[in-house]
């Protein structure tokens, strides 16, 4: 019993090894997160397309809240993450980095932008569909206290509504700063939707009706993507002001394509690529309306984005493997 006791150990240990040295070895199947929205979703089938097509890799998906999938990129159970929004997880992010568990390659889109919108008709009208702009001289994030009349809030007469982010949401915190800091509870309310969902559900009827509106929401969506809003102006970001009352532009979140820290071994030619990826917010949000429009899967509008676009995503790669992939496109 001893002796068997020993090869199994052995046994085990050899397995085990075995385990240990396939984070460090060559791959066959690489993995990318999907952390839940429709843009790295995007990113992902573009990404995938190449991998397999352009470089012969197999290609698996894995989906969880941001918290899960970065823990998974930390550890090696994902070995690429094509949409780490830095800012939003900006602790863990340097904690990460600074510890060497994954690095980030290249910079997907900087350019993208959050705070508080209204439809751009509120300022500038819409001659085409009838619509007269009712508050012309509406420029900053502190102007809104000027104008609870055109923002009404339907179940408080007398007093304007501006649209925060859900409860729960990290930002919604950061709006009452500003909400505070600005003075705007003199004449609006802060009123805080039940979901993403409802926050859409009530800017689309606002909009399709030619009612004004203000809230918060960001980009690359398709709601940015589709709809003619305008960002209201607040002062450049500064990280003391920032930090003691939120009344600056939100801090710049660079949208970087992250991999593990062992992927420049396992995969270089793949790592090479990632290296040249860059897109921007408007890019994105073609595919994003595509999707809209087509009711399009992802990896359809990858598909599509691709064709509109191959003069960049070409650029990211040798021209053999452009070829390879331009091909299984047809």
């Amino acid at each position: 019993m001893k002796k068997l006791g020993l090869i199994m150990l052995t046994s085990l240990f050899f397995i085990l090894s075995a385990c240990g040295s396939s984070s460090s070895g060559k791959l066959d199947t690489i993995v990318l997160a999907d952390a839940g929205w429709d843009s790295i979703r995007v990113h992902n089938s573009i990404a995938q397309l190449i991998m397999e097509e352009g470089y012969g890799y197999d290609t698996e998906v894995t989906a969880g809240s941001t918290a899960a999938t970065v823990q998974g990129l930390r550890q090696g159970d994902i070995n690429v993450y094509m949409e780490v929004w830095t800012d939003n997880i900006k602790e863990v992010y340097e904690e990460a980095t600074k510890a060497g568990d994954f690095e980030a390659v290249s910079v997907n889109f900087n350019d993208n932008v959050q705070g508080l919108f209204v439809p751009t008709y509120v300022i500038e009208g819409d001659e085409e569909r009838g619509i007269e702009p009712v508050a012309p001289d509406l420029k900053t994030v502190e102007d809104l206290k000027k104008y609870p009349e055109v923002f009404a809030d339907p179940e408080d007469p007398g007093r304007g509504r501006i649209i925060n982010a859900p409860s729960g949401w990290a930002v919604a915190e950061t709006i009452n700063e500003k909400f505070e800091a600005y003075g705007l509870g003199e004449t609006m309310n802060n009123f805080m939707p039940g979901s993403d969902a409802a926050a859409v559900a009530d800017l689309v009827d606002a909009y399709e009706a030619g009612e004004p509106w203000v809230g918060y929401y960001w980009s690359p969506t398709l709601v940015t993507a589709k709809y003619n809003l305008t960002l209201l102006e607040e002062a450049p970001y500064d990280e003391a002001t920032w930090n003691e009352s939120k009344t600056t532009e939100f801090p710049p979140n660079d949208v970087v394509v992250a991999v593990h820290k062992d992927f420049k071994e396992q995969a270089p030619e793949v790592y090479d690529f990632l290296s040249n990826y860059e897109t921007s917010s408007e890019l994105t949000g073609e595919a994003l309306v595509y999707m809209d429009e087509n009711s399009a899967e992802p990896d359809e509008a990858a598909i599509w984005w691709m064709k509109q676009h191959e003069d960049i995503w070409t650029s990211w790669v040798s021209e053999d493997v452009a070829e390879k992939v331009k091909e299984a496109l047809q």
